[in-house]
């Protein structure tokens, strides 16, 4: 596969998925304009990708394919590592249906660079103050348990954020998750904000009571509207 180096993201993000549910979603913010455009991937009951840093977005939708194809997220990210010549450049965290995590840092990453795995999540970053910003994100998403996904991704990438971010700050933001049906359940974006997180949340805060509605009215479009 020839892959161009890509687009530079310098970005710190969470990939999580919701053990009792199934749900899927990526959290994400960086200093560069429209994130959620490029680097957030996912696909409900098969998996969640991010990729960031000098970022191909190919490589988002080649793993969501390999993914939907059986392999696990370990053999994903192997086979992504493999088609791509410029991967020390990349970084790449992936999620799937069985909340098993995967996640790669290159060499080519600007300090501070890195990524934390656990059971149903990835938290990772490059550019950042320093590693513990993905530590503050890990332990948002571990403790929160039992709250919505979107919750949880929220929490974590405001964990980051607080605990210093990356270099310059950031400028935009995303939020999408994927339940059971093939349109997600939640895809909102911030593309250029001085606090984009922060924005991020207060869009959550008006979408939450409307959620089950707008997947309920896919299903039964005579259902009232809760506004």
């Amino acid at each position: 596969m020839d892959l161009s180096l890509g687009i530079t993201f310098h970005t710190f993000s969470v990939i999580g998925r919701c053990k009792e549910t199934g749900a899927l979603g990526v959290g994400i913010t960086t200093r560069a304009l429209a994130v959620a455009s490029r680097c957030p991937f996912v696909k409900a009951n098969v998996g969640a990708v991010a990729t960031q840093a000098s970022t191909d977005p190919r490589l988002g939708h080649l793993a969501i394919n390999l993914l939907q194809n059986g392999f696990s997220a370990y053999k994903a990210l192997q086979e992504v590592t493999a088609s791509d010549p410029h991967i020390e450049y990349r970084q790449i965290g992936i999620i799937d249906r069985d909340g098993n995590a995967a996640a790669r840092t290159g060499n080519e990453n600007r300090d501070w660079a890195g990524h934390i795995t656990g059971s149903n999540y990835v938290a990772m970053g490059n550019v950042l103050l320093g590693a513990h910003v993905v530590e503050a994100m890990a332990e948002a998403f571990e403790q929160s348990s039992g709250e919505l996904l979107e919750e949880r991704l929220l929490r974590s990438i405001e964990a980051g954020r607080d605990s210093g971010g990356q270099h310059g700050g950031q400028r935009s933001s995303g939020l999408v998750v994927y339940d059971r049906e093939v349109f997600p359940r939640t895809d909102l974006r911030v593309d250029l904000h001085k606090e984009p997180v922060r924005e991020l949340r207060k869009i959550y805060r008006a979408y939450a009571p409307l959620m089950d509605y707008f997947t309920l009215r896919a299903i039964d479009p005579t259902i009232p509207s809760p506004e």
